[in-house]
């Protein structure tokens, strides 16, 4: 099947970031959020970022120009009829899903494949609910979408070969490197990723280290990038949250959610998008809060 036109329902961080990998790479893409702000935000973050990129010289203004007249928004899926692939980019809230797998199922012609871009939830699960399992499949992408070269694809258990081929062929259009996990609670990425975030703050909590111990040993001893802490508020304190709960039902004790992680997601220090987490972004640089 060859997708030419992308839906992405979900025009937060994730959402938009996919619509803007999806424009830049040639597809014409349909980016839906129900929420009034939530749109004009995300084109807002897709044209600031394009025009980084232009500055940077790594896309041209007129390449950018012809990406963004490719990109239309909507509060609602009727646009959708026509999309040969819809990648669903929403909170890990499996009603919220749920909810938006009905909403298309008169809307999506019957070869469209329907795509989640979920970390977490079995994709045989939502398979089943989005009510064609056979062009379903698991596409997910990592923050920052347009910089990061990974695309973790992961089959349900009725997905079809051809579903999964054209998500492969995917990945080589958006110029991403694809890798297949199977359908098990965290795919891989996230299976390792999380738990090694998760009990990062465990160590803060037990006072094992500081913000900063914690994060320089991380990066200077194990060569990662950014340190845990650092990641963890970049991905989004209560994406993590969400997250490790799943984990926690499916995988047992060893993923439970760290009591400091809860606390500071009820206090709404998200991270960096709340201008709070285990780094204040109030300052420049960041500061450990702690």
């Amino acid at each position: 099947m060859s997708i030419n036109k992308i839906g992405v329902i979900g025009a937060g961080l994730m959402g938009n970031g996919i619509a803007h990998a999806a424009v830049a790479a040639g597809f014409d893409v349909v980016l839906v959020d129900s929420f009034p702000d939530a749109l004009p935000k995300a084109l807002a973050t897709i044209t600031k970022n394009m025009d980084r990129q232009v500055a940077k010289g790594s896309l041209t203004a007129e390449a950018k120009d012809a990406a963004l007249a490719r990109l239309i928004s909507s509060k609602d899926v009727s646009p959708l009829t026509d999309a040969d692939l819809v990648i669903e980019a929403v909170p890990e809230i499996l009603s919220i899903k749920e909810a938006i797998y009905k909403s298309l199922k008169d809307v999506l012609k019957p070869e469209a494949i329907l795509a989640s871009n979920t970390s977490s939830i079995s994709i045989t699960k939502l398979a089943a609910l989005s009510g064609r399992p056979d062009k379903f499949v698991g596409l997910h992408f990592f923050n920052p979408v347009p910089m990061m070269k990974l695309l973790e694809i992961t089959r349900g258990l009725a997905t079809a070969d051809t579903t999964y081929q054209a998500a492969l062929a995917l990945a080589g259009k958006l110029n991403k490197t694809a890798i297949t996990a199977n359908d098990a609670p965290g795919f891989i990425v996230n299976r390792i990723l999380c738990m090694l975030l998760n009990e990062a703050i465990v160590a803060l909590h037990e006072g094992v280290g500081t913000v900063e111990s914690i994060d320089t040993g991380m990066k200077l001893g194990a060569n990662h990038p950014m340190g845990p802490l650092e990641l963890a508020d970049f991905v989004g304190l209560e994406t993590l949250l969400s997250i490790m709960k799943v984990f926690h039902a499916e995988l047992g004790d060893k993923y439970r959610p760290s009591p400091l992680l809860i606390k500071y997601v009820d206090a709404g220090w998200y991270g960096r998008k709340t201008g709070r987490g285990f780094y204040d972004y109030a300052s420049n640089p960041p500061r450990a809060a702690l």
